[in-house]
């Protein structure tokens, strides 16, 4: 029989990188038992086991991180220091992930109470079984890694999914799991278009589906995960804002926005796209922005579109937002497929789709604001809810605003630093997504937990939980809960 492939192309150049078979409903149901039978041994070794084979993988990738970094170039686009940089993350995140999974997943007492004072008490976070993981383009490596370290190490079996954009790096990072854990499949990778993920988020058999895309994509994967009521984690699109207060170092914020935006040709989930600029310091902001941007070029700084199809959304949001607002940098001839120039433009109004939609392309939108509280309130009217930047010199200041900005993570001072941090929490909120993956709530997302409450003693002339029990007792409880609970605080 001949297998289907497909082809992933250099984004740049229109070259072949690789072909890789298009797996169909056959073949994922196969790698789905194999994870199955392989989930009930990974999760046996226990966690000493796991994390000194997870610490190997880690080595594994380590040594293989330039090989890696020139795959990710060639399959998404990006300079090989951008790569580099995206596996580095990767990496501290499973080692995070190894090292961290049995504090926060094992065993512990938790108080009782005293209604429960002859009882001990026990938490504990058990595997689910077999993890979906469906990965994006963007940041090939990074994003799916974590999801699948996190997975792996609350001792799951996952099954990876990488986007048809950038499979070749999907598969390697299968292949050196089995140099580290050679006995069973316990990472698999299957390849293919958007039936192969549906295939796998639609088997009975896969516990938890950890899915990143678009918000469209995410709510279809959704319906085929509910007719399992499989449980699913979904980091979606952004539109993050970008806050310059007052008092900020307006160098170190124009650096920060600039990156923010431009990197990765823009195509980041948490990437700037929305700038709101206290009035006191606008004029000086934007011209330290502008002397920055006239240095940047595509091609050389950032690279090539990798969805061809995201260039006509891009110049869509280009061409509406030049007709609306003041061109800073670039414009309606910035898109030159493959690459885009920067793009800024200010005064855009709000309800324009160049502010209201994704765009994912290396363009910004400047607003200036009254007071920091403006900006705060326009950064927050936004269906997504993914990240965002607050810089201001004022700690207490900085870190209200972090604190009210409606997004899953706000870095301040910096840009998207809380990516690079595994004990925090990565996720969104609205259009955005749920669910968190990095940090103990995504060690905790990949697992179940399980209470166990054990009796110690009989309680004397206290059991409640009988039809023996008598009149005698009941007024003991409510003696008990009186004594306990019913004084008011004044």
């Amino acid at each position: 029989m001949t297998t289907v492939t497909f082809d992933s192309l250099n984004p740049a150049t229109g070259e072949i990188v690789g072909s890789h078979p298009k797996h169909g409903p056959d073949a994922v149901r196969q790698a789905v038992g194999r994870a199955e039978e392989a989930a009930g041994w990974w999760a046996a070794l226990g966690a000493g086991e796991r994390r000194r084979r997870l610490l190997d993988y880690k080595a594994v990738i380590t040594q293989h991180l330039r090989e890696l970094a020139e795959l990710v170039h060639e399959e998404n686009g990006k300079p090989v220091g951008d790569a580099t940089l995206e596996i580095v993350l990767a990496i501290t995140h499973l080692d995070w992930a190894a090292r961290n999974a049995q504090k926060v997943l094992g065993r512990r007492r938790v108080n009782p109470g005293m209604i429960g004072l002859n009882l001990a008490a026990t938490l504990e976070y058990l595997p689910l079984g077999v993890v979906g993981v469906i990965g994006p383009w963007n940041y090939p490596v990074f994003t799916p890694m974590g999801s699948i370290a996190y997975a792996l190490a609350a001792g799951n079996a996952v099954v990876f999914k990488p986007s048809e954009l950038t499979p070749g790096i999907g598969v390697r990072l299968a292949e050196l799991f089995a140099e580290a854990v050679p006995e069973q499949p316990v990472l698999q990778t299957v390849t293919g278009l958007g039936e192969t993920g549906a295939a796998l988020a639609a088997d009975p058999r896969v516990r938890k589906v950890a899915f990143t895309g678009s918000t469209a994509t995410a709510k279809r994967v959704m319906a085929a995960c509910a007719e399992n009521l499989t449980p699913i984690v979904a980091e979606c699109g952004g539109k993050d804002a970008f806050i310059v207060d007052a008092d900020a170092d307006i160098g170190k914020a124009a650096d920060a926005c600039l990156w923010g935006a431009m990197s990765n040709a823009g195509q980041t989930c948490v990437g700037v796209e929305r700038v709101y600029v206290v009035d006191a310091v606008y004029e000086p902001f934007m011209r330290e922005l502008s002397d920055r941007v006239a240095k940047v070029k595509a091609g050389e700084d950032y690279g090539p579109i990798t969805m061809p199809g995201q260039l006509d959304i891009i110049k869509r949001h280009i061409d509406d937002a030049a007709k609306a607002g003041k061109v800073v940098a670039g414009g309606t001839g910035s898109v030159r497929a493959p690459y885009v120039e920067p793009v800024i433009v200010e005064d855009v109004p709000e309800e324009s789709p160049a502010v209201r939609e994704e765009t994912f392309g290396p363009t910004i939108t400047v607003r200036r604001t009254r007071d920091a509280q403006e900006a705060l309130e326009l950064a927050n009217a936004s269906v997504y809810g993914l990240g965002g930047t607050v810089f201001s010199r004022n700690t207490r200041r900085a870190m209200e605003l972090a604190r009210m900005m409606r997004s899953g993570m706000t870095a301040i001072n910096s840009v998207i630093s809380f990516a690079g941090v595994p004990a925090l929490p990565f996720g969104g909120m609205g259009d955005s997504g749920f669910g968190r993956i990095h940090g103990a709530d995504g060690l905790r997302e990949f697992a179940r937990p399980k209470a166990i409450s054990r009796q110690r003693f009989a309680m004397p002339g206290m059991n409640l939980t009988s039809f023996t029990r008598g009149p005698a007792e009941l007024e003991r409880l409510i003696r008990l809960v009186t004594f306990l609970h019913g004084r008011r605080k004044r």
